[in-house]
Protein backbone atom coordinates (compact mmCIF):
# COMPACT_ATOMS: atom_id res chain seq x y z
CA UNK A 1 0.00 0.00 0.00
CA UNK A 2 2.95 2.38 0.82
CA UNK A 3 4.94 1.75 -2.24
CA UNK A 4 1.82 2.13 -3.90
CA UNK A 5 0.87 5.51 -2.41
CA UNK A 6 4.84 6.66 -3.14
CA UNK A 7 3.92 5.59 -6.90
CA UNK A 8 1.13 7.67 -7.05
CA UNK A 9 2.82 10.53 -5.80
CA UNK A 10 5.79 10.21 -7.63
CA UNK A 11 3.90 9.88 -10.79
CA UNK A 12 1.98 13.32 -9.48
CA UNK A 13 5.55 14.76 -9.37
CA UNK A 14 6.55 13.43 -12.70
CA UNK A 15 3.28 15.45 -14.32
CA UNK A 16 4.06 18.67 -12.18
CA UNK A 17 7.96 18.66 -13.68
CA UNK A 18 6.17 18.12 -17.00
CA UNK A 19 4.14 21.16 -16.45
CA UNK A 20 6.39 23.31 -14.94
CA UNK A 21 8.87 23.01 -18.09
CA UNK A 22 6.22 22.35 -20.96
CA UNK A 23 4.89 25.98 -19.66
CA UNK A 24 8.21 27.74 -19.59
CA UNK A 25 8.78 26.41 -23.29
CA UNK A 26 5.02 27.66 -24.15
CA UNK A 27 5.92 31.03 -22.12
CA UNK A 28 8.81 31.59 -23.86
CA UNK A 29 7.83 30.71 -27.22
CA UNK A 30 5.09 32.60 -27.25
CA UNK A 31 6.05 35.18 -25.04
CA UNK A 32 8.94 36.25 -27.70
CA UNK A 33 6.49 36.16 -30.64
CA UNK A 34 3.36 37.91 -28.47
CA UNK A 35 5.77 41.12 -27.64
CA UNK A 36 7.19 41.24 -30.96
CA UNK A 37 3.49 41.60 -31.77
CA UNK A 38 2.89 44.29 -29.17
CA UNK A 39 6.05 46.04 -30.27
CA UNK A 40 4.60 46.09 -33.78
CA UNK A 41 0.99 47.88 -32.80
CA UNK A 42 3.02 49.90 -30.74
CA UNK A 43 5.34 50.84 -33.49
CA UNK A 44 2.34 51.12 -35.98
CA UNK A 45 0.38 52.99 -33.41
CA UNK A 46 3.19 55.83 -33.42
CA UNK A 47 3.29 56.14 -37.17
CA UNK A 48 -0.04 56.35 -37.47
CA UNK A 49 -1.13 59.34 -34.43
CA UNK A 50 2.19 60.64 -36.43
CA UNK A 51 0.71 60.43 -39.78
CA UNK A 52 -3.48 60.61 -39.59
CA UNK A 53 -3.42 60.59 -43.33
CA UNK A 54 -2.67 56.79 -43.38
CA UNK A 55 -6.34 56.36 -42.48
CA UNK A 56 -6.90 56.77 -46.41
CA UNK A 57 -5.47 53.83 -46.86
CA UNK A 58 -7.80 51.62 -44.86
CA UNK A 59 -9.91 50.45 -47.34
CA UNK A 60 -6.88 49.24 -49.70
CA UNK A 61 -5.63 47.68 -46.61
CA UNK A 62 -8.76 46.02 -46.09
CA UNK A 63 -8.66 44.42 -49.85
CA UNK A 64 -5.26 42.82 -48.45
CA UNK A 65 -6.36 41.34 -45.31
CA UNK A 66 -9.03 39.87 -47.58
CA UNK A 67 -6.71 38.46 -50.21
CA UNK A 68 -4.68 37.00 -47.83
CA UNK A 69 -7.35 34.60 -45.90
CA UNK A 70 -8.32 34.08 -49.76
CA UNK A 71 -4.86 33.16 -50.69
CA UNK A 72 -4.41 30.86 -47.36
CA UNK A 73 -7.94 29.20 -47.30
CA UNK A 74 -8.81 31.19 -44.42
CA UNK A 75 -11.45 32.49 -45.98
CA UNK A 76 -14.41 31.15 -43.59
CA UNK A 77 -12.24 32.15 -40.72
CA UNK A 78 -13.70 32.07 -37.25
CA UNK A 79 -11.13 33.68 -35.13
CA UNK A 80 -11.57 33.45 -31.35
CA UNK A 81 -14.62 31.24 -31.49
CA UNK A 82 -12.20 28.62 -33.36
CA UNK A 83 -9.95 28.45 -30.64
CA UNK A 84 -12.63 27.88 -27.74
CA UNK A 85 -13.98 25.13 -30.21
CA UNK A 86 -10.82 23.47 -30.33
CA UNK A 87 -10.23 23.41 -26.83
CA UNK A 88 -14.10 21.40 -26.07
CA UNK A 89 -13.58 18.90 -28.91
CA UNK A 90 -10.45 17.93 -30.85
CA UNK A 91 -10.52 20.27 -34.02
CA UNK A 92 -7.30 21.36 -35.84
CA UNK A 93 -5.92 25.00 -35.86
CA UNK A 94 -3.93 25.46 -38.64
CA UNK A 95 -0.66 26.88 -37.65
CA UNK A 96 -1.13 29.58 -40.68
CA UNK A 97 -3.73 31.30 -38.85
CA UNK A 98 -0.72 32.72 -36.60
CA UNK A 99 0.73 34.83 -38.97
CA UNK A 100 -2.53 35.92 -40.84
CA UNK A 101 -3.78 37.41 -37.55
CA UNK A 102 -0.38 38.88 -36.86
CA UNK A 103 -0.30 40.86 -40.27
CA UNK A 104 -3.69 41.49 -40.87
CA UNK A 105 -4.23 42.98 -37.52
CA UNK A 106 -1.02 45.19 -37.64
CA UNK A 107 -2.80 46.51 -41.23
CA UNK A 108 -5.79 47.16 -39.55
CA UNK A 109 -4.27 49.41 -36.42
CA UNK A 110 -1.82 51.33 -39.25
CA UNK A 111 -4.25 52.27 -41.17
CA UNK A 112 -6.68 53.42 -38.68
CA UNK A 113 -9.25 50.44 -38.29
CA UNK A 114 -11.24 50.23 -34.15
CA UNK A 115 -9.60 46.84 -32.86
CA UNK A 116 -7.80 45.52 -30.20
CA UNK A 117 -5.38 43.24 -29.87
CA UNK A 118 -6.17 40.57 -27.60
CA UNK A 119 -8.69 38.97 -29.46
CA UNK A 120 -5.33 38.40 -32.00
CA UNK A 121 -3.26 37.86 -29.13
CA UNK A 122 -5.80 34.64 -27.86
CA UNK A 123 -5.64 33.40 -31.42
CA UNK A 124 -1.73 34.07 -32.33
CA UNK A 125 -1.16 31.92 -29.21
CA UNK A 126 -3.63 29.31 -29.68
CA UNK A 127 -2.47 28.25 -32.54
CA UNK A 128 1.09 28.35 -31.59
CA UNK A 129 0.03 26.55 -28.81
CA UNK A 130 -1.90 23.68 -30.55
CA UNK A 131 0.87 23.14 -33.09
CA UNK A 132 3.81 22.64 -30.82
CA UNK A 133 1.68 19.79 -28.96
CA UNK A 134 1.05 18.44 -32.03
CA UNK A 135 5.22 18.68 -32.97
CA UNK A 136 5.44 16.98 -29.48
CA UNK A 137 2.70 14.55 -30.04
CA UNK A 138 0.68 15.03 -27.03
CA UNK A 139 -2.38 13.75 -26.62
CA UNK A 140 -5.47 15.08 -26.51
CA UNK A 141 -5.94 16.30 -23.37
CA UNK A 142 -2.67 17.22 -22.99
CA UNK A 143 -2.95 19.35 -26.24
CA UNK A 144 -6.02 21.05 -25.06
CA UNK A 145 -3.87 22.02 -22.22
CA UNK A 146 -1.03 23.72 -24.47
CA UNK A 147 -3.24 25.53 -26.35
CA UNK A 148 -5.01 26.96 -23.27
CA UNK A 149 -1.38 27.63 -21.66
CA UNK A 150 -0.07 29.30 -25.20
CA UNK A 151 -3.81 31.40 -24.91
CA UNK A 152 -2.15 32.85 -21.47
CA UNK A 153 1.35 33.03 -22.26
CA UNK A 154 0.05 35.81 -25.48
CA UNK A 155 -2.22 37.56 -23.01
CA UNK A 156 0.35 38.24 -20.30
CA UNK A 157 3.00 39.17 -23.15
CA UNK A 158 0.25 42.24 -24.27
CA UNK A 159 -0.62 43.39 -21.24
CA UNK A 160 1.53 42.83 -18.57
CA UNK A 161 -1.04 41.01 -16.22
CA UNK A 162 -0.04 37.50 -15.81
CA UNK A 163 -2.34 36.82 -12.80
CA UNK A 164 -5.25 37.97 -15.32
CA UNK A 165 -4.10 35.70 -18.35
CA UNK A 166 -3.68 32.38 -16.73
CA UNK A 167 -7.29 32.61 -15.20
CA UNK A 168 -8.70 34.07 -18.39
CA UNK A 169 -7.82 31.00 -20.42
CA UNK A 170 -9.42 28.81 -17.82
CA UNK A 171 -12.49 30.38 -17.35
CA UNK A 172 -13.85 31.59 -21.03
CA UNK A 173 -14.27 28.63 -22.80
CA UNK A 174 -16.92 26.99 -20.29
CA UNK A 175 -18.63 30.08 -17.89
CA UNK A 176 -18.84 28.08 -14.60
CA UNK A 177 -16.14 25.52 -14.90
CA UNK A 178 -12.46 26.33 -13.92
CA UNK A 179 -10.65 23.79 -16.00
CA UNK A 180 -8.04 23.28 -13.06
CA UNK A 181 -6.08 20.96 -14.69
CA UNK A 182 -4.35 23.72 -16.65
CA UNK A 183 -3.72 25.86 -14.10
CA UNK A 184 0.15 24.87 -13.31
CA UNK A 185 0.86 25.77 -17.40
CA UNK A 186 -1.23 28.56 -17.68
CA UNK A 187 0.52 30.27 -14.64
CA UNK A 188 4.04 29.42 -15.15
CA UNK A 189 3.70 30.11 -19.24
CA UNK A 190 2.01 33.75 -18.15
CA UNK A 191 4.64 34.60 -15.84
CA UNK A 192 7.41 33.41 -18.34
CA UNK A 193 5.06 35.11 -20.85
CA UNK A 194 5.25 38.55 -18.71
CA UNK A 195 9.08 38.45 -18.39
CA UNK A 196 10.20 37.77 -21.87
CA UNK A 197 7.84 41.14 -22.68
CA UNK A 198 9.15 43.30 -20.50
CA UNK A 199 13.29 41.83 -22.39
CA UNK A 200 11.17 43.22 -25.12
CA UNK A 201 10.61 46.22 -23.62
CA UNK A 202 6.73 46.35 -23.48
CA UNK A 203 5.71 47.85 -20.50
CA UNK A 204 2.75 46.35 -18.26
CA UNK A 205 -0.65 48.08 -18.34
CA UNK A 206 -1.30 49.88 -15.51
CA UNK A 207 -3.54 53.28 -14.69
CA UNK A 208 -3.26 55.65 -11.00
CA UNK A 209 -6.52 56.43 -10.20
CA UNK A 210 -7.53 59.77 -9.38
CA UNK A 211 -9.51 59.78 -5.96
CA UNK A 212 -10.77 56.68 -4.24
CA UNK A 213 -13.56 56.70 -2.62
CA UNK A 214 -14.09 55.83 0.89
CA UNK A 215 -15.45 51.97 1.35
CA UNK A 216 -19.47 52.93 3.25
CA UNK A 217 -22.74 51.51 2.69
CA UNK A 218 -23.58 54.74 0.26
CA UNK A 219 -21.03 54.30 -2.06
CA UNK A 220 -21.61 50.64 -2.53
CA UNK A 221 -24.92 51.30 -3.27
CA UNK A 222 -23.35 53.80 -6.03
CA UNK A 223 -21.20 51.40 -6.88
CA UNK A 224 -24.05 48.87 -7.30
CA UNK A 225 -25.89 51.09 -9.29
CA UNK A 226 -23.11 51.81 -11.59
CA UNK A 227 -22.44 48.20 -11.97
CA UNK A 228 -26.06 47.51 -13.06
CA UNK A 229 -25.85 49.74 -16.15
CA UNK A 230 -22.29 49.28 -17.39
CA UNK A 231 -23.37 45.55 -17.27
CA UNK A 232 -26.70 46.46 -19.40
CA UNK A 233 -24.00 48.57 -21.91
CA UNK A 234 -21.48 45.84 -21.81
CA UNK A 235 -24.37 43.33 -23.37
CA UNK A 236 -25.89 45.78 -25.18
CA UNK A 237 -22.40 46.19 -26.56
CA UNK A 238 -22.38 42.54 -27.49
CA UNK A 239 -25.68 42.46 -29.68
CA UNK A 240 -24.34 45.37 -31.22
CA UNK A 241 -21.11 43.89 -32.25
CA UNK A 242 -22.90 40.78 -33.73
CA UNK A 243 -25.68 42.95 -35.44
CA UNK A 244 -23.07 44.90 -37.32
CA UNK A 245 -21.44 41.41 -38.78
CA UNK A 246 -24.85 40.27 -39.72
CA UNK A 247 -25.64 43.46 -41.58
CA UNK A 248 -22.72 43.55 -43.26
CA UNK A 249 -23.14 40.34 -44.23
CA UNK A 250 -26.38 40.59 -45.48
CA UNK A 251 -25.97 43.59 -47.49
CA UNK A 252 -22.77 42.58 -49.36
CA UNK A 253 -22.01 39.51 -50.69
CA UNK A 254 -18.73 40.09 -51.90
CA UNK A 255 -15.77 40.06 -48.81
CA UNK A 256 -14.01 42.66 -51.14
CA UNK A 257 -16.71 44.67 -51.66
CA UNK A 258 -17.53 44.57 -47.93
CA UNK A 259 -14.16 45.60 -46.34
CA UNK A 260 -13.83 48.18 -48.69
CA UNK A 261 -17.11 50.01 -48.03
CA UNK A 262 -17.06 49.74 -44.90
CA UNK A 263 -13.51 51.08 -44.62
CA UNK A 264 -14.35 53.77 -46.64
CA UNK A 265 -17.24 54.18 -43.71
CA UNK A 266 -14.47 54.91 -41.24
CA UNK A 267 -12.47 57.14 -43.34
CA UNK A 268 -15.50 59.43 -43.65
CA UNK A 269 -16.42 58.97 -39.50
CA UNK A 270 -12.83 59.94 -38.71
CA UNK A 271 -13.11 63.32 -41.06
CA UNK A 272 -16.37 64.14 -39.48
CA UNK A 273 -15.29 63.14 -35.45
CA UNK A 274 -11.27 63.30 -35.68
CA UNK A 275 -9.02 60.45 -34.95
CA UNK A 276 -9.56 59.43 -31.26
CA UNK A 277 -11.66 56.33 -32.24
CA UNK A 278 -9.10 54.77 -34.35
CA UNK A 279 -6.86 51.89 -33.20
CA UNK A 280 -7.19 50.62 -29.74
CA UNK A 281 -7.68 53.70 -28.13
CA UNK A 282 -5.16 53.20 -25.11
CA UNK A 283 -5.12 56.77 -24.74
CA UNK A 284 -8.58 57.85 -24.37
CA UNK A 285 -9.00 55.26 -21.27
CA UNK A 286 -5.70 56.43 -19.48
CA UNK A 287 -6.98 60.21 -19.86
CA UNK A 288 -10.91 58.48 -18.45
CA UNK A 289 -9.17 57.09 -15.48
CA UNK A 290 -6.24 58.57 -14.82
CA UNK A 291 -7.30 62.48 -15.72
CA UNK A 292 -11.46 62.16 -15.13
CA UNK A 293 -11.91 63.50 -18.86
CA UNK A 294 -14.78 61.98 -20.68
CA UNK A 295 -16.93 62.81 -23.94
CA UNK A 296 -20.58 61.80 -23.06
CA UNK A 297 -20.79 60.69 -26.61
CA UNK A 298 -17.29 58.67 -26.80
CA UNK A 299 -18.38 55.10 -25.82
CA UNK A 300 -21.03 55.52 -28.40
CA UNK A 301 -18.73 56.82 -31.20
CA UNK A 302 -16.21 53.98 -30.14
CA UNK A 303 -19.09 51.05 -30.31
CA UNK A 304 -19.92 52.37 -34.15
CA UNK A 305 -16.13 52.41 -35.08
CA UNK A 306 -15.54 48.78 -33.62
CA UNK A 307 -18.55 47.39 -34.74
CA UNK A 308 -18.07 48.98 -38.55
CA UNK A 309 -14.27 47.71 -38.41
CA UNK A 310 -14.97 43.90 -37.22
CA UNK A 311 -18.32 43.37 -38.76
CA UNK A 312 -17.33 44.45 -42.43
CA UNK A 313 -14.01 41.95 -41.86
CA UNK A 314 -10.50 43.66 -40.52
CA UNK A 315 -8.75 42.24 -37.85
CA UNK A 316 -8.06 42.66 -34.20
CA UNK A 317 -9.91 41.97 -30.87
CA UNK A 318 -13.05 43.23 -29.04
CA UNK A 319 -12.00 43.40 -25.49
CA UNK A 320 -9.79 46.65 -25.46
CA UNK A 321 -12.65 48.49 -27.34
CA UNK A 322 -15.15 47.16 -24.77
CA UNK A 323 -12.00 48.68 -22.07
CA UNK A 324 -12.63 52.14 -23.91
CA UNK A 325 -17.05 51.41 -23.82
CA UNK A 326 -16.81 50.67 -20.09
CA UNK A 327 -14.26 53.79 -19.31
CA UNK A 328 -16.15 56.23 -20.83
CA UNK A 329 -19.69 55.26 -19.97
CA UNK A 330 -18.39 54.84 -16.25
CA UNK A 331 -16.59 58.31 -16.32
CA UNK A 332 -19.82 60.00 -17.52
CA UNK A 333 -22.48 58.16 -15.52
CA UNK A 334 -20.06 58.55 -12.24
CA UNK A 335 -20.70 62.14 -11.36
CA UNK A 336 -24.94 61.85 -11.76
CA UNK A 337 -24.00 58.84 -9.05
CA UNK A 338 -22.12 61.03 -6.87
CA UNK A 339 -19.08 59.16 -7.47
CA UNK A 340 -15.74 60.52 -8.43
CA UNK A 341 -15.35 60.14 -12.33
CA UNK A 342 -11.93 58.41 -12.49
CA UNK A 343 -13.32 55.73 -10.11
CA UNK A 344 -16.17 55.49 -12.27
CA UNK A 345 -14.61 54.54 -15.44
CA UNK A 346 -12.29 52.27 -13.38
CA UNK A 347 -15.64 50.65 -12.84
CA UNK A 348 -16.78 50.89 -16.16
CA UNK A 349 -14.25 49.26 -17.50
CA UNK A 350 -14.10 46.32 -15.59
CA UNK A 351 -17.50 45.83 -15.82
CA UNK A 352 -18.34 46.41 -19.42
CA UNK A 353 -15.08 43.39 -19.27
CA UNK A 354 -16.87 41.28 -17.21
CA UNK A 355 -20.48 41.76 -18.95
CA UNK A 356 -19.10 40.78 -22.47
CA UNK A 357 -16.49 37.77 -21.78
CA UNK A 358 -19.26 36.31 -18.72
CA UNK A 359 -15.76 35.95 -16.54
CA UNK A 360 -16.36 37.64 -13.00
CA UNK A 361 -12.86 35.93 -11.53
CA UNK A 362 -10.98 37.51 -14.43
CA UNK A 363 -12.67 41.16 -14.12
CA UNK A 364 -11.65 40.96 -10.46
CA UNK A 365 -8.19 40.06 -10.93
CA UNK A 366 -7.99 42.89 -13.80
CA UNK A 367 -8.59 45.42 -11.25
CA UNK A 368 -6.31 44.01 -9.02
CA UNK A 369 -3.88 44.29 -11.81
CA UNK A 370 -4.69 47.35 -13.46
CA UNK A 371 -5.81 49.69 -10.70
CA UNK A 372 -3.84 47.96 -7.21
CA UNK A 373 -5.69 46.28 -4.18
CA UNK A 374 -7.51 49.37 -2.72
CA UNK A 375 -11.38 49.71 -2.55
CA UNK A 376 -11.49 45.92 -3.17
CA UNK A 377 -14.81 45.61 -1.62
CA UNK A 378 -16.30 47.93 -4.22
CA UNK A 379 -14.19 45.89 -7.14
CA UNK A 380 -16.16 42.43 -5.96
CA UNK A 381 -19.37 43.98 -5.60
CA UNK A 382 -18.70 45.65 -9.32
CA UNK A 383 -18.12 41.82 -10.44
CA UNK A 384 -20.26 40.46 -9.13
CA UNK A 385 -23.21 42.28 -10.53
CA UNK A 386 -21.72 42.84 -13.96
CA UNK A 387 -21.63 38.91 -14.18
CA UNK A 388 -25.13 38.53 -13.58
CA UNK A 389 -27.03 41.21 -15.09
CA UNK A 390 -25.52 40.64 -18.62
CA UNK A 391 -27.76 37.81 -18.99
CA UNK A 392 -26.21 35.12 -21.79
CA UNK A 393 -24.84 37.70 -24.18
CA UNK A 394 -20.86 37.45 -24.93
CA UNK A 395 -18.35 38.48 -27.68
CA UNK A 396 -17.79 34.70 -28.24
CA UNK A 397 -20.77 32.78 -29.64
CA UNK A 398 -18.83 29.64 -29.12
CA UNK A 399 -18.74 30.02 -25.56
CA UNK A 400 -20.68 28.28 -23.24
CA UNK A 401 -22.56 29.25 -19.76
CA UNK A 402 -22.69 25.70 -17.96
CA UNK A 403 -24.61 27.20 -15.34
CA UNK A 404 -27.17 29.56 -14.76
CA UNK A 405 -26.48 33.11 -13.54
CA UNK A 406 -30.15 33.49 -11.62
CA UNK A 407 -30.47 30.04 -10.08
CA UNK A 408 -28.66 26.92 -9.09
CA UNK A 409 -29.03 25.09 -12.67
CA UNK A 410 -26.77 23.49 -14.75
CA UNK A 411 -28.17 25.15 -18.34
CA UNK A 412 -25.13 24.22 -20.75
CA UNK A 413 -26.28 27.14 -23.14
CA UNK A 414 -24.15 29.17 -25.68
CA UNK A 415 -23.65 32.67 -25.63
CA UNK A 416 -26.02 34.94 -27.05
CA UNK A 417 -29.05 32.34 -26.48
CA UNK A 418 -31.01 32.81 -23.41
CA UNK A 419 -31.60 30.78 -21.33
CA UNK A 420 -33.58 31.07 -18.29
Amino acid sequence: MKINQFSIHLHHLFILLKWILLGSICGLLVGSIAAIFAYSLNLVTSVRTADPWLILGLPIAGLVIVFLYHFCGRENNKGTNLIIVSIRSDDKIPIVMAPLIFISTVLTHLFGGSAGREGAALQLGGSLGQNLARAFKMDSKDCKIMTMCSMSAAFSALFGTPLTAAIFSMEVISVGIMHYGALVPCAIASVAASMVAQQFGITKEAFIIASLPNINTLNMLHIAFLSLLCAYIGSLLCIFLHKCSKLFSKLFKNEYLRIFIGGTIIVILTYLVGTDYNGAGMSVIKKAIEEGSVHPEAFLLKAVFTGITLGCGYKGGEIVPSFFVGACFGGWIAPILGIDTSFGAAIGLMVVFDAVTNCPVTSLFLAFELFGFTAVPLFLIAAAIGYMLSGYQGLYSEQKIMYSKFNFGFIDTHTNHEAD
